[in-house]
């Protein structure tokens, strides 16, 4: 058998993950001297609250390495496999806490998933590996399965501003457009771990429109596609869009998850994205 684990990162609701068995491991916020353990002791609107009225933007940390032992530990105890599916590890430390942690454990199969992504789409990518491992695949078909996927996936967001990603250090190559912040709407994505400028828009319906497009272009059609819709204080244009996505793309359901906490603190409120696996590997 085959324990998959996940973080907050991921974007799944906590009752989702709870219903399939699947340990969350919260990230860590920090405001000024203060931390809290994301989702777990600070929800998103909680943490909205404080941020707009704070007078400094709160940092994050990854998982303090001691969180992953009681997972561990339970799954030596039954003769378990261990799969974390971790957030890009370009922008995030929880692969090296993952990694660390295992070194306690020397007798235990542990295997650590950069999925070079982070939000909605490593959010699919934990499914698909408990799913795979409750059909009874081992851990080493499991890691493999979740690399051949990896080159497909895409992640396209738009941000209300990059102050957030520029200033918590998360920007990759969009810092170049912090000087036309005034003149455009950038369209983001997730290109190789890091965000990197994808095209610019110069207003904000036309580039929700364009990234309707984008994501009809390029996605998978069908089921196949595995799309989601991410958001965080910008519900009614998400579900316009994933209303859109779903006739165009022929899908019966499309979820729409909220960011949590960890990763509004780079994306800002009013953060919208898309994550989905294209037909090819390109």
């Amino acid at each position: 058998m085959v324990q998959v684990v996940a973080d907050t990162t991921c974007s799944l609701p906590r009752e989702l993950l709870e219903s399939r068995n699947i340990p969350l491991i919260p990230q860590v916020i920090i405001f000024g001297e203060e931390s809290y353990l994301d989702d777990k002791e600070l929800d998103t609107p909680t943490f909205l609250s404080r941020l707009k009225s704070a007078s400094i933007l709160p940092k994050t940390a990854a998982p303090p390495v001691h969180l992953y032992h009681p997972i561990y530990e339970a799954a030596q105890k039954k003769n378990e496999s261990v799969v974390v599916v971790a957030p890009s590890a370009r922008v995030s430390g929880t692969v090296r806490s993952a990694e660390v942690a295992a070194q306690d454990f020397p007798g235990l199969d542990v295997h650590v998933v950069d999925t070079q992504t982070i939000a909605g789409g490593l959010g699919t990518f934990v499914l698909l590996a408990d799913e795979w491992a409750k059909q009874g695949a081992d851990a080493a078909t499991i890691v493999q399965r979740l690399n051949d996927l990896i080159p497909r996936h895409r992640t396209y967001f738009l941000v209300d501003t990059l102050e957030y990603l520029a200033k918590g250090g998360r920007i990759g190559g969009a810092k170049a457009l912090l000087g036309e912040l005034l003149q455009v709407k950038p369209i983001l994505t997730i290109r190789n771990g890091q965000v990197e400028p994808f095209e610019q828009q110069r207003t904000k319906k036309r580039a929700l429109a364009r990234l309707a497009e984008i994501v009809t272009e390029q996605s998978a059609q069908g089921e196949e596609s595995h799309l989601c819709v991410m958001q965080v204080e910008a519900m009614d244009a998400a579900q316009e869009l994933a209303a859109a996505l779903k006739a165009g793309l022929n899908l019966k359901e499309i979820p729409v998850y909220e960011l949590p906490p960890a990763i509004v603190v780079h994306a800002g409120p009013g953060a919208l994205a898309v994550g989905f696996f294209t037909n090819a590997m390109v």
